[in-house]
């Protein structure tokens, strides 16, 4: 491979011009990410020996934190494998872009470092290895909008479930201001909040997100209340859901989830999607009760990995052989 120098920027100002078509690696997204507390942004760009643009890599760093119990902690996090040039080799630039987030984390003494929503199962799976991740089973599930019409791919007993569902009064729509956007995020924090894995950003990301052009924040309200929500990201030809979450145990009659969900598929594929991602369905070998009502609408589960690197070296490689398959 020709000569590659990588440059890693951690102020928006200060990033060249990059292609903006995937949200996920887009200084938008790092805009927001720096203007959200506790989120620190990072852009690795890939250039060859005449300073031409050959990739490009977000990351960001999530500082995570408690009182009771008390914990403080970081970790960085990358969703997909980022944008490149037309004609480059983009795994070998995935490995250094790769290598120099794994080298720039391991300095900031990150507690864990984590790839997620891969294109494909086996991507970047030698750089990887290389640099010591262990892979860890997840499943990926996207439901095709098009070719047919959502209604058309679900079963008779799901609909007759939303139709009865609609009659108790249950509706499913955009937030309207600002004030149902952090009711969903209060939301959100209490329905993650035992759940070590998953990160919940501070309120200021999805308020940004509400008043941009590239998402949307849906709430599923009973009596004026809301019981559900979804914040939906676009993505090139595709709708991403990126967060969700519903009261099911206390609205175990009005399907809060089922109706969040069906909502979402309903918007993308009006507005001309083809495909709604789920972007967190879940371990495939324990029960998920999101990842089965994902399931009930048509979607396609694949299998894929998520990549975890710890810092420390004793640690990684006792969880590289625990987790060894």
């Amino acid at each position: 491979m020709p000569s590659t120098e990588v440059r890693i920027f951690n102020k928006s100002e200060e990033l060249p011009d990059i292609s903006q078509d995937n949200f996920f690696h887009s200084k938008d997204l790092f805009v927001m990410m720096e203007q959200t507390p506790g989120c620190t942004p990072y852009m690795a760009v890939a250039y060859d020996a005449d300073n031409n643009i050959l990739g490009h890599l977000f990351a960001v760093v999530y500082r995570r934190g408690s009182l009771i119990p008390p914990y403080l902690y970081s970790n960085a996090r990358i969703y997909g494998e980022g944008e490149y040039s037309n004609g480059v080799d983009k795994n070998a630039v995935f490995g250094e872009l790769m290598q120099a987030f794994t080298r720039l984390f391991r300095r900031k003494m990150c507690l864990y470092i984590e790839f997620s929503n891969l294109s494909k199962k086996m991507f970047g799976y030698r750089h990887f290895r290389h640099q010591s991740y262990f892979p860890i089973r997840w499943t990926s599930i996207h439901n095709s909008l098009h070719s047919k019409a959502p209604i058309e791919r679900i079963a008779d007993k799901t609909k007759k479930r939303i139709d009865n569902t609609y009659e108790t009064g249950v509706v499913t729509r955009e937030a309207k201001d600002e004030e149902e956007v952090l009711k969903f995020h209060s939301l959100l924090r209490r329905y993650y909040r035992f759940k070590f894995q998953r990160f919940i950003p501070r309120k200021e990301l999805f308020l940004q997100l509400w008043h941009s052009n590239h998402g949307r924040v849906y709430v599923t309200l009973y009596k004026d209340r809301i019981i559900g929500g979804c914040t939906i990201v676009y993505s090139k030809s595709d709708a991403y859901m990126w967060y969700m979450a519903a009261r099911n145990k206390s609205h175990l009659l009005h399907h809060p989830r089922t109706m969040t969900i069906w909502n979402a598929l309903e918007d993308s594929y009006q507005k001309g999607y083809e495909h709604l991602r789920f972007m967190n369905a879940g371990l495939p070998f324990s029960k998920n009760p999101s990842r089965e009502a994902i399931l009930r609408f048509g979607g396609k589960p694949t299998s894929t990995f998520r990549w975890f690197r710890f810092p420390f070296g004793f640690i990684n490689r006792f969880v590289r052989w625990f987790m060894k398959e």
